[in-house]
């Protein structure tokens, strides 16, 4: 089974940025399609952004588009979400999981969620 674990959240004021990085445990991922995820405080989890194993295939929710950019490197076993512009209501914990891949888009996730990392975006 997949599992992967999430680091590099913390506190940042509005306009700044993080880094997210998605590190696969004993296994690798390069085979993988790979979904960031949110979750809110009171909200549902909402999936933000897909990229597939050869990372020819990229999705953002609009939500992010324009600000987050996310990457891959398989060769370290690595996916990387880079936050740029953060804003308030991007807080909350964010997960990497795998995803179905069908050919031509990212499908469900797979698996178990990690523990996710906090993203707090405030002044």
């Amino acid at each position: 089974q997949l599992q992967l674990v999430e680091s590099g959240g913390g506190l940042v004021q509005p306009g700044g940025s993080l880094r997210l990085s998605c590190a696969a445990a004993g296994r690798s991922l390069g085979y993988y399609a790979i979904g960031w995820f949110r979750q809110a405080p009171g909200k549902e989890r909402e999936g933000i952004s897909c990229i597939n194993s050869r990372s020819d295939y990229i999705n953002y929710a609009d939500s992010v588009k324009g600000r987050f950019t996310v990457s891959r490197d398989n060769a370290k076993n690595m996916v990387y979400l880079q936050m740029d512009s953060l804003k308030p209501e991007d807080t909350g914990v964010y997960y990497c999981i795998g995803r179905d891949w069908y050919g031509k888009k990212c499908g469900p996730p797979f698996g178990s969620w990690g523990q996710g990392t906090q993203v707090t975006v405030s002044s």
